[in-house]
Formats: structure tokens, sequence, C-alpha cells
């Protein structure tokens, strides 16, 4: 999120407190009661929206961690494609040395 749209964020959050005033004052409440109401339901957003994040946050659902998740993905596929071919462009005798130098060689023949 950037620092532009956490503004128009938090002044949509006063816009919805004061239209929920508005909203509840018309409607007939009078004194304290439309500020009671419209800061009972401002209240309710937040918590509503808290309680979502938190859900995100324990289900490993952020934004950044899903980046994360798809980029390792795609540099895992290109890598190991990469490496794939190079080892298919060696020799026989340089993939049989290369393979007993990592033990991947010695490990395949003892199953």
């Amino acid at each position: 999120m950037t620092r532009a749209q956490a503004i128009l964020l938090g002044l949509a959050v006063f816009a919805i407190g004061g239209g929920g005033y508005w909203v509840f004052r018309s409607s007939g409440l009078e004194g304290f009661s439309p500020g009671i109401a419209a800061s009972a339901l401002l209240m309710l957003v937040v918590l509503g929206w808290t309680a979502s994040y938190l859900l995100r946050v324990v289900g490993g659902k952020m934004t950044y961690m899903e980046q994360r998740r798809r980029y390792r993905a795609a540099y895992d596929a290109v890598t190991d494609d990469e490496l794939q071919r190079k080892f298919d462009a060696m020799s026989p005798e340089e993939q049989a040395r290369l393979l007993a130098e990592v033990g991947q060689l010695q490990a395949d023949a003892e199953m």
C-alpha cells in the first residue's frame, strides 16, 4: 500500500464515521445517540477488518508471502531448467564424474 492509498483509506474511515453520524441523526436519533451509534458502527468495521487481517496472517495468505511463494516457484523452475540443460550438454564421462562428486552416483548404485 502506498502512502497516498493509506491517507485515502484514513480519510475514507473518517467519512464513514461522519456519514454514519448523519444517517443516524436523520433517522431520528437525537443528542449523543447518533454519535454513539456511528462510533459503534465504525468500531465494528475496524474490528472486522482487524479480524480478517489476523486470519490472513495466521493462514499465511498475506500479499507479500503469496508473492514470495510465486517468485520462488518461478525461480526454482527456471533454475532447474537451466541446470538440466547444462547437465544434458555435458559428455557422459563429465556427467558421471559430477554425479560421483555430489554422491548421487553411489546413492543410485546402492538402491
